[in-house]
């Protein structure tokens, strides 16, 4: 079992991040994701100077895109990032946040599709390979290589893929070292993991790390850690998919008000909306002993790698200290 961090440089600065970062390495935190969107602080320089900050801890984005970013530029940032770190890095990569791609001009079409072309490529260039023209669909390269980069070596690109859907997890399983699944509850994992299994099982793949990425929040006092996880657990309803409401057994009605409430940014009546069934649905929020007792039923299920993300806790460092002192 290993542990990560989540950070959202939006309502933090770098130099939070950078803190923050520093404090989850001394509590043997493993890796640091740094998410990735246009409207924040960009990731790459984020991370580097995570990497300039740090000595042990894994670091990458969570994640990347094949909309936004070039397999090319992918591939160059991530073997800048592995030289500035001495070899920690790696990449959270996903088809697209096809909410938020619309609203830049992006028509985020065969998102699939694009991802494994894009991962292919980026292997290529990494391995120190010539990119020829080969007829792909989307990034058909003629001639592209990386020449001003240090290359990882045998090692490659520690490829992580942001995955929810049934394609993109049996996409993971085949072509990633990694799953970053945006999930709190063992019931979720339940239908993921036997869809990466297969997908690994099929490629002889072994060692496939499966990623809770959990919506956290932990505080001695209960109450404040449930309670600031609230706008976290309405924002995963209101974007989750009936089948997934279904199966937390959540009130579509209720669901239906809290996404009315959220579109008036008006956060009391979400406050209000938002209960148990919701918290539980989406996030791991309460004391150190209920927080511990959650990931522990995680692992139960096959889950490799915990991500401690957004919001964390009510007080950040004080969140932080708990995970070392009680679940790392």
């Amino acid at each position: 079992m290993s542990y990560g961090i989540e950070f959202v440089p939006g309502n933090i600065t770098v130099k939070q991040v950078v803190t923050y970062c520093k404090l989850a390495e001394s509590k043997d935190i493993d890796y640091a994701w740094i998410t990735n969107h246009y409207n924040n602080r960009h990731c790459y320089p984020t991370l580097a100077a995570v990497a300039m900050n740090t000595t042990t801890l894994k670091m990458g984005p969570g994640i990347m895109n094949s909309f936004t970013d070039t397999p090319a530029a992918m591939a160059s940032f991530y073997c800048t990032l592995n030289e500035i770190s001495d070899g920690r890095a790696v990449l959270g990569i996903g088809p697209g946040d096809l909410s938020t791609l619309p609203k830049i001009a992006i028509q985020p079409e065969k998102p699939v599709a694009r991802l494994e072309e894009a991962i292919a490529v980026m292997r290529e260039l990494v391995a120190g390979e010539t990119v020829t023209k080969k007829g792909r669909q989307f990034f058909d390269y003629d001639g592209a290589k990386l020449t001003g980069v240090t290359l990882p070596g045998k090692k490659g690109i520690p490829i992580y893929v942001g995955a929810q859907g049934p394609k993109v997890l049996d996409l993971a399983g085949r072509v990633g070292d990694g799953a970053l699944i945006n999930a709190s509850n063992p019931k979720d994992f339940e239908v993921a993991i036997p869809i990466i299994k297969a997908a690994t099982e099929k490629v002889g793949k072994k060692g496939f790390d499966i990623g809770a990425y959990t919506a956290m929040s932990i505080d001695k006092d209960k109450k404040k850690a449930r309670n600031a996880a609230k706008i976290v657990a309405a924002f995963i309803a209101a974007g989750s998919p009936p089948d997934v409401l279904n199966r937390h057994g959540l009130n579509m009605d209720n669901v239906a008000k809290i996404k009315a409430a959220l579109a008036k940014f008006d956060f009391k009546t979400v406050g209000e909306l938002v209960g148990d069934k919701e918290i539980d649905a989406f996030t791991i929020a309460g004391t150190p002993e209920e927080v511990k007792a959650k990931c522990d039923e995680l692992t139960r299920v096959g889950v490799t790698q915990i991500i401690f993300g957004s919001p964390i806790g009510p007080d950040v460092v004080n969140s932080i200290r708990l995970l070392g002192k009680y679940v790392v």
